[in-house]
């Protein structure tokens, strides 16, 4: 089947790795991969600020540049929420181009729910040696239904141990344009996660979202912890974590 990869802006711009290591869990599922090259942003900042007249003009370009694939996949649940729950709205009063966003949302998968429920994959390429915790990133949990899908991957990663913490389900506090909005608020947010991780005394934090990867990496780090790794699923599972 041809699955093309929605990279992501965050990940093209701040972690390509984690988009390498998509491509490599994809290609092991047996998946032919296609990443269009013209590929941008999937419109979710214009968005969120309220510019539905750019959204749509980048909606309809990702429309274009993935729907002869069979499936839509993403390493996010933010942006393949996107695609699945919004760009349906956007396009309510076109319904040729509503008929078109409609068969492509359809489609759509963020990246663990695609490889267990699609591909059906039985074993992952990972390997990891030391215990992790696992923060449910908002979007994926709530608009894409993401949560026991990476929890069961990661049980098939050999000397992997899931420490599960406090909240797991509790917001990091990025959400997008909310952490420049309520930057006070956001703070505190990120201060109680990073609080809940650390409790787990986890090697490592788990997550499916690279905005809040770099999110709870930033707090930890500016609260001095230098050691507890914050890792997307998608590295652990391909076993590129170094």
């Amino acid at each position: 089947m041809k699955v093309g990869l929605l990279v992501t802006c965050l990940v093209d711009m701040m972690r390509p790795s984690i988009g390498f290591a998509a491509i490599k869990l994809l290609e092991s599922a047996g998946c032919e991969v296609v990443v269009p090259a013209t590929q941008t942003c999937c419109g979710q900042p214009g968005y969120n600020s309220g510019d539905r007249a750019s959204s749509k003009l980048l909606a309809a370009k990702l429309v274009a540049e993935f729907e002869a694939c069979d499936f839509l996949v993403a390493p996010s649940g933010s942006c393949s929420g996107m695609v699945k729950t919004h760009y349906p709205e956007l396009f309510a009063d076109d319904a040729a181009m509503l008929a078109r966003v409609t068969a492509l949302a359809a489609r759509t998968y963020e990246l663990t729910d695609f490889l267990l429920n699609v591909a059906k994959i039985q074993a992952v390429p990972g390997r990891f040696e030391g215990t992790v915790t696992y923060h449910d990133s908002c979007s994926g949990l709530r608009e894409m239904g993401v949560k026991a899908q990476p929890r069961e991957l990661l049980a098939k990663v050999p000397g992997l141990k899931l420490a599960e913490m406090t909240e797991a389900e509790s917001c990091c506090g990025f959400g997008g344009t909310f952490s420049i909005k309520f930057g006070e608020i956001s703070a505190r947010m990120s201060d109680n996660k990073c609080q809940n991780i650390e409790d787990t005394h986890a090697d490592a934090v788990v997550l499916g979202d690279l905005g809040c990867m770099l999110n709870i990496e930033g707090r930890l780090r500016r609260r001095g912890n230098e050691t507890t790794k914050v890792l997307h699923v998608a590295q652990v599972l391909a076993g590129d974590t170094d």
